[in-house]
């Protein structure tokens, strides 16, 4: 097969493209290198060998070039993370949703039917959670004030008592709470809408937290692992916003790869855009992973600092049965193993 990798010289990309040309199959890396996450060099040294292409994927003229041949599109190009402020949206919105909807017609004229689609478990929002009066219940945004006190458990919406996380599904109701999060389900939902016209097929890989080697860092659009491993370096202790109980399920960009190859391999049923977390399986809280990072660098132990981001959600851990039905991947990299290695990976700087 020959694949089209878009966002190829990412954090993601590039480990999905050395899995794909492991497998031996042929692959065309397509990347504008947006300053948000590669600075302001060219492609990287570990993309040597690759076919590679700088451009944009809203270019119709370069799309039409690089899908030459193309018989499966994986799709991870895209403005990622928590951003600086609002003004992002019209940036956000064009890159990933424009983006998306130009790549999608140029894929329709040429007859392409294969996606797989980089999506997020930000489309959630807050995960699963249950009432001992009420059951599955879905809490309303936390209250400022019950940040600032400390409070930072969300209550049953009916009777206010504590709930208890569990482990979120793809058919869980969808409530994105920042401008990504509001991109990465429009991303789905033009998919979705695709797949029904054209008979094509996608997988919507919803990644949790993803960590490892080549994470972009020092930018308001990096992952937390990212942001605590450079306070670290620094000699400093990583911040630990709330009281860093919030859980989180850490997936290796190695695993995220693997189930990229998975999808390429196995096409959704077809005219559907068909979501799957891509996670680990196995929670762990933001605090646990700040702490396995400072023991693993000999650095100083985290600080919990309180506050929340706007947007931010209390626990959002996933289920891992459908990847593992559907798609037959499961992790292999444990938490313990990953946060060693990527103490001391490198990094996009």
């Amino acid at each position: 097969m020959r694949i089209l990798l878009t966002g190829g010289a990412g954090f993601i990309g590039s480990h999905v493209a050395d899995a794909v040309r492991q497998g031996g199959d042929s692959v065309v890396l397509l990347d504008s290198l947006l300053p948000q996450a590669h600075g302001g060099g060219g492609f990287p040294a570990w993309l040597d060998g690759f076919e590679v292409v700088r451009g944009d994927v809203r270019d119709r003229e370069v799309l039409d070039r690089v899908l030459d041949g193309v018989d499966v599109v994986c799709h991870q190009a895209a403005m990622v993370g928590h951003g600086v402020d609002p003004s992002d949206a019209p940036e956000y919105a064009s890159i990933n949703d424009f983006g998306t909807a130009v790549l999608l017609a140029a894929m329709y004229e040429r007859g392409i039917k294969r996606l797989v689609l980089a999506s997020s478990m930000v489309v959630y929002g807050e995960g699963r959670y249950h009432c001992a009066s009420h059951g599955v219940v879905t809490p309303g945004q936390r209250r400022e004030e019950d940040i600032e006190a400390g409070r930072f458990e969300p209550g049953c919406p009916n009777c206010g008592e504590p709930l208890e996380s569990g482990l979120v599904p793809e058919d869980a109701p969808l409530d994105p709470r920042s401008t990504y999060a509001a991109t990465k389900l429009a991303q789905e939902h033009l998919c979705a809408a695709w797949a029904r016209q054209t008979g094509g097929d996608v997988w919507a890989l919803r990644y949790h937290n993803v960590y490892g080697p080549r994470m972009p860092k020092d930018t308001p659009y990096a992952g937390v692992a990212s942001i605590f491993r450079s306070s670290l370096e620094r000699g400093e202790a990583p911040k630990v916003m709330e009281d860093g109980h919030q859980r989180r399920d850490f997936v290796h960009v190695s695993d995220v790869a693997r189930a990229n190859l998975a999808a390429i391999a196995r096409p959704a049923p077809a005219g559907t855009c068909r979501p799957v977390n891509v996670c680990s399986g196995t929670p762990h809280t933001v605090g646990e992973m700040a702490a396995a990072l400072a023991a693993a660098m000999d650095g100083p132990a985290p600080q919990t600092v309180g506050g929340a981001r706007a947007g931010d959600v209390r626990h959002v851990v996933a289920d891992p049965a459908r990847a593992r039905a559907e798609l037959g991947f499961a992790a292999d990299m444990s938490f313990e193993d990953g946060m060693v290695e990527f103490a001391k990976a490198p990094l996009r700087g």
